[in-house]
């Protein structure tokens, strides 16, 4: 729905649907020309990435936000209680951060309708015992103070007297992940999706087993008797389903982390501490208008940073250059690393400039990469097979679901370029978008140490020139 039909709402509520209409809540929303949000912090809602604040919730909040034609005021915090007191005392409209509704945030207070579901799991370190029950925990269970997670296991203790758990007053979901990974704490409880991002970095994280299953997450408002943003939501909600906008920004932050292989992930990690710095130079000086760490995780894709790598069909080096490929890209030997990197590197921003300028980032990337893979004639019959669907050709989340067909005869006798092994080019995109967050988060975190060291090294120089006196002149 445009501008238009949420003004039409407006009007409704103004002609008689609340009591006081001039104070309703959506009416003061148009009034000051803003909606004001309390977002939880973290990788499932709201982060500070490399180009800035993003994230699922960031970016849901902001499509309702355009769709009243209001600006987004955001009110982050680390802390639910926080941001709880804050929509209590009406500075925040309502409040999102990936909340699951429990009985006792439903008696408080009033959510919008569920738009994702995420099941409760028990978390150990790979390695440890692996308890099947609860009864089997030798342990107490760590969670994030008052979270869903430890209404859960306040219920769990009238069924399980013996359950031992406790509430952590400072740590967040993922810095509890972190403690367990360090073996400082056994066990805790989180949600799927949380894990599922936090293995892409600590692949020993385990489940145990779940607690809870399918359980929905909301957005909260405030409950009182003013329905007009509540029927907002409503409508809302119900479009980006219909529209597949909500499909489609959850495959955007969570659909290539489905999937996790322990030993692959493991390897990786080593790989970046082990093998990347000897060619990170090289991918950093030929990234161009990319990402680096994009480009080092297509490499590991293709070869796992072998230089000699070379494959069945013929393609070699860091980046898997077929020997026409090379040729065109100025390579002279496949088997160098520098010059395949740069390569590798000249072809993909090629194939970046021969996706349509219409398709936006990051779906325009991910039909470049598939590209790399199966070549962009292959992706292009996807496009069409998807076209002929009735679905968005433009949209990777629509033409991921069609290149597989590409394998069926009664499909690809009827596209130009033919057979193909499209569902190996699905896969291909989301391991190196996996490989990608990894690198990221790996690579910003050896920065922060190196910045600490240089502010460490820094303040002992400055302690060292305060305290100890200049050497005295030889001459006097």
């Amino acid at each position: 729905m445009r501008r238009s039909g949420f003004l039409l709402l407006v009007l409704v509520w103004l002609i008689g649907c609340s009591p006081e209409p001039q104070q309703s809540q959506l009416y003061n929303i148009y009034q000051r020309d803003n909606i004001r949000v309390g977002v939880l912090h973290g990788p499932t809602s709201y982060y500070v990435g490399i180009d800035g604040p993003t994230g699922f919730e960031l970016e849901l909040t902001q499509a309702l936000a355009d769709k009243l034609g209001v600006t987004l005021e955001l009110f982050p915090s680390y802390h639910l209680d926080e941001l709880l007191q804050k929509l209590d005392s009406g500075q925040v409209d309502f409040i999102a951060g990936g909340l699951t509704l429990t009985e006792l945030r439903q008696g408080k207070y009033r959510a919008s309708p569920a738009y994702r579901w995420i099941n409760e799991v028990l978390v150990f370190k790979q390695g440890n015992a692996w308890p099947r029950s609860i009864n089997e925990l030798t342990d107490s269970v760590v969670v994030v103070k008052d979270s869903s997670h430890a209404e859960t296991l306040q219920q769990l203790t009238q069924e399980h007297p013996e359950l031992v758990w406790r509430q952590h007053p400072t740590l967040d979901a993922d810095e509890i992940l972190q403690q367990v990974v360090d073996g400082n704490i056994t066990y805790t409880l989180t949600d799927s999706n949380q894990l599922a991002l936090n293995r892409r970095f600590y692949p020993n994280l385990s489940i145990a087993f779940t607690v809870r299953d399918n359980l929905p997450v909301t957005w909260l408002l405030a409950d009182n008797q003013d329905d007009s943003l509540y029927a907002v939501l409503i409508e809302f909600f119900g479009a980006m389903y219909q529209g597949g906008e909500l499909i489609a920004l959850e495959d955007k932050y969570f659909g290539h982390v489905q999937q996790f292989d322990y030993v692959d992930t493991l390897a990786y990690i080593e790989s970046i501490e082990q093998t990347l710095p000897a060619i990170k130079p090289w991918f950093v000086q030929y990234a161009g208008e990319l990402d680096w760490r994009l480009l080092a995780a297509l490499s590991y894709q293709e070869s796992h940073w072998n230089p000699k790598a070379k494959s069945p069909t013929g393609v070699r080096g860091l980046m898997m250059l077929t020997l026409p490929t090379a040729q065109q890209m100025g390579v002279t030997s496949r088997l160098d690393p520098q010059q395949s990197i740069q390569g590798g590197s000249r072809y993909l921003h090629r194939l970046v400039t021969r996706i349509p300028e219409r398709i936006a980032m990051p779906d325009r990337l991910w039909f470049a990469l598939a590209s790399y893979n199966i070549g962009w004639g292959h992706v292009e019959d996807a496009r069409v097979l998807t076209q002929r669907d009735g679905a968005d050709p433009d949209k990777w989340l629509d033409v991921k679901q069609r290149l597989p067909q590409l394998r069926q005869k009664s499909v690809y006798q009827t596209t130009k370029y033919g057979y193909a092994r499209g569902d190996e080019a699905v896969t291909y995109v989301e391991n190196i978008r996996r490989y990608y967050d990894t690198l990221l988060w790996v690579d910003e975190r050896q920065q922060a140490e190196q910045r600490l060291q240089q502010q460490k090294q820094r303040l002992s120089e400055q302690i060292s020139t305060e305290i100890l006196p200049p050497l005295p002149n030889e001459n006097n």
